[in-house]
């Protein structure tokens, strides 16, 4: 077994805020609530509609993954920056970050323990090491805390906003402006598969910036600045305006695998401090070669690699030169 400790973040039911964090659907968050697992401020939680206030600790001790048969890792991460508190990675498209019980193939963590990686484990066993993370599909940078004094700051720095991420991705149809989109995301409740608009949600906040329109004028190449990080939240957001991101077949149109094989979101510049040091570091994670060879062919080059040189990115998002507009008036 292993254990989870969160902290409520505001008024909500425990069965819900459980399967916003770890990522499940709600009845299986009752089977843990069932065996006894939960506990909320010491206290074994009885039934999942316990009311939540804010700042309450809930642990939740995690049934170990069946390790008879460990999952071969056939793939290999790129490093970006290491040293004795934490590890930059560069995630390759299609590689999940960290186990569950309805993933079956190899994952980030299995890469980073069969390399002998130290990691941190205030996350619980499944997911060592992992402060944040990125969909199966996304491609791009992720921060591995490497003890847990460094996970913790970094922890602190995504709740103070101090560490995050932009982001470019290929969608359509273009955007007619600069947008933010600032609306709460839950669990769909006709499909949990997705998440989608919801009253009662977590707050979610988002902002997109158009960089470079297709040849044909039907798609888009846009960054992305997160204020918060919710579950698929670039995907429900663009849904929201009507948008989708190329190959996301789950919140837009069916595509051609053959034509585009998944997502084409990337995590594409990470800031934070360093968690011993304090000094304020940006890593960098070129666009992946599947994403470039699809611009080459439907987008015109010439200005491209300046339009996304990292100060231009980090330029666009300057929200006091009025070139922002609210998706209420998108």
């Amino acid at each position: 077994m292993a254990n989870a400790t969160f902290r409520a973040t505001k008024e909500e039911r425990l069965d819900k805020f459980l399967a916003q964090e770890l990522d499940q659907p709600r009845n299986q968050i009752e089977q843990l609530i069932k065996k006894g697992l939960v506990t909320v401020e010491g206290k074994v939680a009885a039934k999942g509609g316990l009311r939540l206030k804010e700042g309450m600790r809930i642990d939740v001790t995690l049934p170990k993954p069946d390790v008879s048969k460990p999952p071969q890792v056939d793939f290999d991460v790129e490093t970006v920056y290491e040293d004795e508190d934490i590890l930059v990675i560069d995630k390759p498209p299609g590689v999940v970050v960290h186990p569950a019980p309805s993933v079956k193939e190899a994952t980030l963590v299995d890469w980073l323990k069969n390399k002998g990686v130290s990691l941190s484990t205030l996350s619980g066993e499944e997911r060592h090491g992992i402060v944040h993370r990125i969909d199966k599909e996304t491609s791009g940078l992720l921060v591995i805390a490497k003890n847990n004094e460094s996970h913790r700051k970094l922890a602190e720095q995504l709740q103070d906003k101090s560490m995050g991420r932009y982001y470019l991705a290929l969608i359509a149809p273009p955007l007619k402006e600069n947008v933010i989109v600032d609306r709460p995301i839950g669990r769909n409740p006709k499909n949990r598969l997705k998440m989608a608009i919801i009253a009662t949600g977590r707050a979610a906040k988002s902002a997109f910036a158009k960089i470079a329109t297709g040849k044909d004028e039907k798609m888009e190449l846009i960054a992305a600045k997160l204020f918060t990080g919710r579950t698929h939240q670039i995907r429900v957001h663009l849904a929201s305006l009507g948008r989708h991101i190329l190959g996301d077949s789950l919140y837009g149109f069916k595509s051609k695998k053959d034509t585009i094989p998944r997502v084409f979101l990337h995590a594409y510049i990470l800031y934070l401090r360093h968690p011993r040091s304090g000094k304020q570091m940006r890593f960098v994670a070129p666009l992946p070669q599947d994403m470039r060879s699809f611009l080459q062919r439907h987008f015109t080059m010439e200005n491209i690699d300046e339009e996304i040189a990292p100060d231009s990115i980090e330029s666009r998002f300057d929200f006091d030169n009025g070139m922002w507009i609210t998706a209420d008036s998108f």
